[in-house]
Order: structure tokens, then sequence, then C-alpha cells
């Protein structure tokens, strides 16, 4: 985990002896990313491309639980991952690097790690993934074992959250953690018993979602909906499933629906509603340079919530999941570029120097003042190096 900025907390003063360790728990596949850049074209059938950029890190669920750690939230990660040597990098990357709880992950012997192949080119990606379903864990197994490990109940670095070693940790999803917030993944006709137990040991659950393969776009269809503190999704799937023309018609629909409606609009920023209080913000987007744009969506998630736990004004949360996506889109990989408190104090030092500037646009921003240092690196900022197998 970074230590350019030590000590930020962005729940301090919110803490109190009786909370739980964990401030998010979320799961889900974690991928070895490999990712190209700098590729002039789409690939065309039949020929060979050079890409003039390229990077590796863990990816899936893995880009969400590396934004959030960063952001400074204890991380918990319940996820299978592989023997191979893909699998040991992406543990230890996670565990060691970031400082995520992975007590209730577990490694599977036999199984290899899934791995997306992303192709980044005029602003879009591609993507080539090749994965099998991990089987679930043996409910006397135990969790919290890395690769070559088990029995060890071994788990150097990691956040204090989990088991002692040698003691046999619950195992997921049968007993999720005690959290302040969990991220749960919908998806039509499915339903996770883990999502209703979070929400009934007090977690605030926000609901991700992706494209409806069934084609039915029924809000009903995802009955985790009805556990969840806000749902986040792009104006695309926000209007296909409100049958509106209009994505801030959609956040007004969908926030009949939950408490806390917001749909990511792309270049043109986030439009949120609050359900409760009929209040409703729009934040526009930063334009940056994309390198890769390879888990924005799961930075401006990790981002939101961190907004949300920490009881910011619903505008702030969206500038700063705005903020936070876009400063991620300019570096390699989903999980290696979530940007830190480094990178954020970094960028509005820079940004305040910089020559006309709208200062109703740095005025949206002046929060930042409260959490951030006084001083801060250089920008830009390098964080990893995104290569499998180098020795310090």
């Amino acid at each position: 985990m970074s230590t350019d900025t030590p000590g930020i907390d962005p729940l301090e003063a919110l803490r109190a002896p009786r909370d739980p360790a964990c401030d998010v728990f979320l799961t889900g596949p974690v991928f070895l990313d490999i990712i190209f850049t700098g590729l002039d074209s789409a690939p065309v059938r039949g020929t060979e491309s050079w890409a003039r950029g390229m990077g590796s890190s863990p990816g899936g669920v893995a880009n969400m639980a590396t934004a959030l750690a960063r952001l400074g939230l204890h991380t918990s990660l319940a996820a299978a991952f592989g023997d191979d040597h893909y699998g040991e990098y992406c543990w230890d990357a996670l565990e060691q690097g970031e400082g995520i709880d992975l007590s209730m992950s577990h490694t599977v012997p036999g199984w290899h790690s899934p791995v997306t192949v992303s192709m980044a080119y005029e602003g879009e990606r591609t993507m080539v993934s090749h994965g099998h379903e991990a089987p679930a864990p043996a409910p006397d197994a135990g969790t919290g074992n890395r690769a070559g490990a088990a029995g060890t109940g071994s788990r150097a670095g990691a956040t204090g959250t989990g088991t002692s070693t040698g003691a046999a940790a619950p195992v997921f999803p049968q007993c999720p953690p005690r959290a302040r917030a969990a991220i749960a993944s919908l998806a039509p006709g499915r339903s996770e018993p883990w999502v209703a137990t979070a929400a009934r040991d007090g977690a605030l659950v926000f609901g991700d979602v992706g494209w409806d393969e069934t084609g039915r776009w029924d809000l009903d269809a995802l009955p985790d909906l009805a556990h969840c503190e806000a749902f986040l999704p792009n104006a695309e799937e926000a209007m296909r499933y409100t049958r509106t023309d209009c994505p801030r018609a959609a956040a007004h629909a969908l926030a009949e629906r939950v408490p806390l409606a917001v749909v990511t609009l792309g270049a043109e920023g986030a439009y949120a509603v609050d359900g409760r209080t009929g209040t409703a913000a729009a934040v526009p987007a930063i334009e940056v340079e994309a390198l890769d744009p390879t888990g924005a969506g799961d930075v401006f998630v990790a981002g939101f919530v961190t907004g949300t736990l920490a009881d910011w004004p619903l505008a702030d949360r969206l500038a700063f999941a705005g903020l936070t996506a876009a400063l991620s889109v300019q570096e390699f990989g989903g999980s290696l570029s979530a940007p830190g408190w480094a990178e954020i104090a970094a960028w509005w030092q820079l940004i305040r120097t910089c020559d006309r500037q709208d200062p109703a646009a740095l005025e949206r921003y002046a929060f930042l003042d409260d959490l951030l240092p006084a001083t801060a690196r250089a920008w830009p900022l390098r964080r990893a190096v995104p290569t499998i197998g180098f020795r310090q």
C-alpha cells in the first residue's frame, strides 16, 4: 500500500470502538489482466499489431477492492484464486501490496486463474477473456490460505481484520463479515443470500450492474435491489431499466425503487437523486487524455462509496467519484491505476496553479482542502511496475 500520504482516513471522525473492523466487503472473480495500449487502431484479422505499451495487474473485482483500499477504507475481499503463478501474483499484489483482507478468500488447487487481455485504442477498449467458474470452497476448508501455504493460515501483511494463525475462518458466503458497506454485482434472476445478510447486519449495500443479456431489462428480475442503499448503472442501462429516453429522468425513476440512484453519463459526468430527500446533483466530467479506461467504472463506485461512508454532501460524492475515475484512466490497468490520496493531492496542487482555470470549476473541488495534506509530491506519480516476474 502506498505510504505517500500516511494517516489519511476519510472515516476517522466517524469511527467508534464498537464499529465493524471492515469498512467495505465485496466478492467476485479476480482476473489477471494483460493490457496493451498505444495501438493506432483495432487489430485487423490476419495481421500482427504492435502496441507501444503493455502491463499486467490483478483485474475483475480486484479493481474495485484496490481502489477502496487506496482511499483508506478497510477492505475485505472474498474471491477464489488459482494455485498457478498468476494466482500467486494476484494474491500477493492485493494482500501484501494493498493491505486488502483476504481472510474470506481461498486458493483452489488445480484451478487456473481467469485471464483477460485488454486492448486500448481510440479511447475505447476491446477485451478477450478466458476462465472457468471456480468450485465453491468446502464448508470445513477454512479460508485465508494462499497458494503454497495450505493449512498454515498464513496471512502475512494482512490488515488484522481476519482470523489468527491456525484458526479456521468462517467460510463465505455462509458468513459474510460485518461491515459498514458491501458492494453487490446484481444480475437478472440471481439472488445472493449474503446480500440480505449483510444488509440485515447493518451494511449499506451498493448495487452495481452489467448489461442484461436477456434483453428484458426488468428491475423486478433484480431481487437483491430491494436490499440496496444505492444503485449505480450507466446511462444506457438506467434508461433501459426505466423505459425512459433521458438519463436524468431514469435516475428519478430509479430513486423510487432505491434510496439513492446514481447514473454515470460518460463524458458528461454523473447525475444522482436521493430518493429520501428529493435532492438531485449533477457534476460534469473532468477532461483528461485517457491511456487505458479499464476499471474506471469500478474506481468511480469506490470513490462514491468512500464519500457516502464519510457522510459528504451528494454533489461532493459525485465530484470525488468522477475525479478518481478520471485519474485512473491516465495510467495502466484497472487496479494499478486506481488513485490514492497521493495522486489526488498532487492533482489538486497542480490544477490550482494552471492558467485560465474556471473559478467555479475549482470551487467544485474545494472540499478537498479539508482532506488533503498541505504538501504533495509532484505530478504525475507512478505507483507500481505493471510487470510479472521482475525481482527486487
